[in-house]
């Protein structure tokens, strides 16, 4: 069963740091969106480790059903009301 949490039906638009690691929430919980803080414990969820291989903008996913994880592939655009 799906039980991810669609943060926002649109994408987070960060500034990453090259080399740096990031934990991209998977299941929508977490209060520091687009980024974990645990809140998926128990959930059967886990945070995707991202590194940024240069530095600049980024859109990570906000609806957590992208099938490019953790940045967005416009899933946002055809999920159900």
């Amino acid at each position: 069963m799906d039980e991810r949490v669609i943060a926002q039906r649109a994408p987070f638009k960060v500034e990453v740091e090259a080399g740096k690691a990031y934990w991209w929430c998977a299941c929508g919980r977490s209060a520091k969106q687009p980024f974990c803080d645990g809140s998926h414990k128990g959930t059967g969820f886990s945070p995707v480790r991202w590194i940024a291989e240069k530095a600049g903008p980024v859109w990570f996913c906000g609806c957590k059903h992208t099938r490019k994880q953790p940045l967005c592939d416009g899933t946002h655009k055809v999920l159900p009301a």
